[in-house]
């Protein structure tokens, strides 16, 4: 049996990586990844804690409202780097900023 601190390492390594993409990038698509792997993160830490804490489904039944969160957002994210695209021919997050006021 794999212990809990193993899952919370990864999940640490998963955020890290997804929090140092997001500060990092200025493609959208690249940022869009980044938060998807901080989604992920949270997945892992709340399947182990429900399983090592309480033995109840709770950490399941939270971990997929927040697939189908992670999943909307990432339509409504992708509709809107599509629109941008259209009007700036570049999906550089830098370049956005023309679209203010």
């Amino acid at each position: 049996m794999i212990p809990l601190e193993h899952y919370l390492v990864v999940s640490a390594m998963l955020f890290s990586l997804g929090l140092l993409g997001v500060l990092t990038r200025k493609n959208a698509v690249n940022v869009l990844m980044s938060i998807e792997l901080i989604f992920n993160s949270a997945n892992i830490n709340l399947v182990a804690f429900s399983r090592f804490v309480s033995s109840d489904l709770s950490g399941q039944i939270f971990a997929v409202f927040v697939i189908v969160i992670a999943a909307s957002e990432a339509a409504v994210a992708l509709a809107i780097v599509l629109s941008l695209y259209r009007i700036i021919k570049s999906v550089d997050l830098d370049e956005a900023s023309v679209l203010r006021g």
